[in-house]
């Protein structure tokens, strides 16, 4: 009996691989392939929380300076010289309750901008779904949002107990991961746009810090949703920041709801957003290399 050779295209052919690699069909990323990297996020989520404070000297404590000198800035600036309302709220609980918020959204955008680029030598040397770095920035600035949540609750308590008219409410319990995961996937979609179109535009980077700064005061941020003229309602029908902010604001102290219309309206933008940002990304992911 004489046995027939197989030749290496055969032997491949009958191999059973345990991971096949194959070009994305169209322009969606394929969400599935990036649960089982999952692992792989939380690897980044720790490097990034490392890198970011290795030879520091306070350490996480910045997460609490950091807003509060913020808040207190604002006070001083928007409060005491603009004479602006802050809703009936103590002026810290309320520019600090909108600078956390605001902060977390801001860390997902920008720290998203430049994924290619500051990730381009680990990109050029090993395959895992690119979307998992982005992913793993903002489970990252989830740290940095507990630790100004805590102290914002801190705070609060402690205004409570000094002045028993100050209203709390307890939605805040299920408000304020909904209002997390909201921001989560706008800031990340917004940081595939920019990350994808840097690919090819570089200069972009560049306005995405001062870009980020005009949208924070086009935010009612520092000023109250109802302190702003209803000729102007229809710009913050179209800035999805505006819905986190001021639920955010009403789970925490329970001042004026927004209307329905607007919080769909808001929701319907950030999903067109995530949903080109998805878009985008998974276009530039695949020659991204040849040109960063």
């Amino acid at each position: 009996m004489t046995e027939q050779m197989k030749g290496p295209a055969s032997a491949r052919e009958n191999d059973d691989w345990d991971i096949v690699i194959k070009p994305s069909k169209g322009n969606a990323p394929d969400l599935g392939l990036v649960w089982r990297y999952r692992d792989l996020v939380w690897m980044f989520f720790k490097r990034d929380f490392t890198t970011f404070y290795k030879q520091t000297v306070l350490g996480p404590v910045w997460y609490i300076i950091q807003p509060s000198l913020t808040a207190m800035t604002y006070y001083v600036v928007f409060g005491k010289i603009a004479n602006l309302s802050t809703d009936g709220l103590p002026p810290f609980l309320f520019y600090m309750s909108g600078t956390i918020i605001w902060s977390y959204f801001a860390a997902c955008l920008t720290n998203n901008s430049e994924v290619f680029s500051k990730n381009a030598n680990l990109f050029g040397k090993v395959y895992f779904p690119r979307l998992v770095v982005p992913l793993s920035v903002a489970m990252s600035g989830l740290v940095a949002f507990a630790i100004q949540f805590l102290l914002l609750l801190t705070v609060a308590a402690g205004m409570k107990i000094a002045d028993p008219d100050l209203a709390l409410s307890y939605w805040f319990l299920l408000m304020t991961p909904l209002v997390l995961l909201y921001t989560a996937v706008l800031g990340v979609g917004a940081g595939l746009v920019v990350s994808a179109l840097t690919v090819r535009f570089r200069d972009l980077v560049y306005a995405v810090g001062f870009m980020t700064q005009l949208w924070m005061y086009a935010t009612p941020i520092v000023y109250p949703f109802s302190q702003i003229p209803e000729r102007y309602h229809w710009f913050y029908y179209i800035n999805p920041m505006t819905a986190p902010v001021q639920a955010f604001r009403w789970a925490l102290f329970d001042v004026s709801a927004l209307p329905v219309g607007l919080l769909l309206a808001n929701l319907g933008v950030t999903v067109a957003i995530t949903i080109c940002g998805l878009a985008l990304f998974s276009r530039a992911e695949a020659n991204a290399m040849d040109t960063v």
